[in-house]
Formats: C-alpha cells, structure tokens, sequence
C-alpha cells in the first residue's frame, strides 16, 4: 500500500491528519505540488487527473478524493471513529463536512488558486475577482462556524471528527489565500488553539 501525498496543501494535510489520529503509518511518496512534480509520469500513471491525495492498494486498486480515502481507513482501522459512531453522529458528519468543504475550505482553496502569485500554474487563468469573492464567503463561514463553535466543543458535536480536520486544514491556508485571522471570533479561536494542540496536526 502506498500513499501519494502533496504535503501541507490542504487535500494531502487532511489525509494525513487522518492517519495520524489513528496512529496509522504507511510508506509515502511526497510530491511538490508548486513545483507541478504531480503531472510527471510517475503520478500520471497512478491518477491520470495529476491530482493528489492517491491511495494505491496492494492489490493495484486506487483511490482518489480526500474523503473516499479516509473512508477507506474508517473501514480497516475503525479505532478511533473520525466519521461518526452510530447512524445519526455518521449523519451529522456527513451534512458538516458537506457545509465545511463547500462553504469554508473550498472559498480559501479558490482565493489562493485566483490569488496567490505561486497558484499562477495551477490554473488556467487567475481571475482576481472570483478570488476577491471567495475571500469574502470564506470570511462569512468563519462567522458562522464560530457561532457553531459557541456551543459545542467541535464542529459537528462534541468529539472530534473529520470535520475539524477539514476546518482546520482550511484556516491553516488563510495566509496563502490573503485572508487575514480573525481576531473577532473567540469560539473559533478556541477552537483552533485546541486544534493545534493535537500531536496530529504538528507532523
């Protein structure tokens, strides 16, 4: 088995957060995603979509996606469960990482591939003001989230999940997508200092 990683681009983070919190070690091929080292031949032959994260199986099987791959270690490692522990928590999950990943974590991605001089390659054009626009959405998710965060511990109810892996990866890119901290959201300010707290998300 191996994984295709990026490093700290946000996609690659969360997987590997993931595995961490569940103290799972695999072998690990890294890629420099500014450098385009992901459209060389090597990973080409594995995903020909030249994305990351890609987890190949003993077996040749591959999967692609941050959450198909997660939801493959949910399966074969279920301790400690990140995606909920019954049906109605595996529910919840499911609808807050639905609204982190469309509301929070792909306004930040888009504001730092349409803003960010190094995202240049990344995308066909940079167009200035559909990147000036998701600044302004992920701004108004950081609003709600810390209204969320006001009363309960973490995201989706109090146990951590893959939800807060996700936040977390997408706060941790607000410098690359010129979005400034917020220094008016005490919940999600809370919230991200017990995040970086976690031995997860310091490797």
């Amino acid at each position: 088995m191996k994984l295709y990683s990026g490093g700290i681009a946000p996609n690659p983070r969360r997987v590997s957060i993931f595995l961490a919190e569940k103290g799972i070690e695999i072998e690990t091929r890294q890629f420099d995603i500014a450098k385009l080292e992901q459209k060389g031949e090597e990973l080409t032959k594995v995903n020909s979509r030249q994305r990351l994260p890609v987890l190949e199986l003993d077996d040749g099987t591959v999967i692609t996606e941050t959450v198909a791959i997660c939801r493959y270690f949910e399966e074969t490692h279920p301790e400690p469960l990140l995606m909920g522990i019954d049906m109605l928590d595996r529910v919840m999950v499911e609808m807050w990482q639905r609204r982190v990943e469309l509301e929070f974590f792909l306004p930040v991605a888009f504001a730092f591939r349409h803003l960010h001089p190094v995202a240049a390659d990344l995308e066909p054009v940079q167009v200035r003001q559909w990147g000036e626009l998701n600044q302004d959405w992920a701004k108004k998710a950081m609003s709600g989230l810390d209204k969320e965060l006001s009363t309960r511990q973490y995201i989706a109810g109090d146990r951590f999940t893959i939800v807060d892996i996700t936040a977390f990866c997408a706060y941790q890119f607000l410098k690359p997508a010129r979005i400034d901290y917020p220094t008016d959201l005490p919940s999600l300010q809370r919230w991200h200092g017990e995040m970086v707290q976690r031995s997860s998300t310091k490797k």
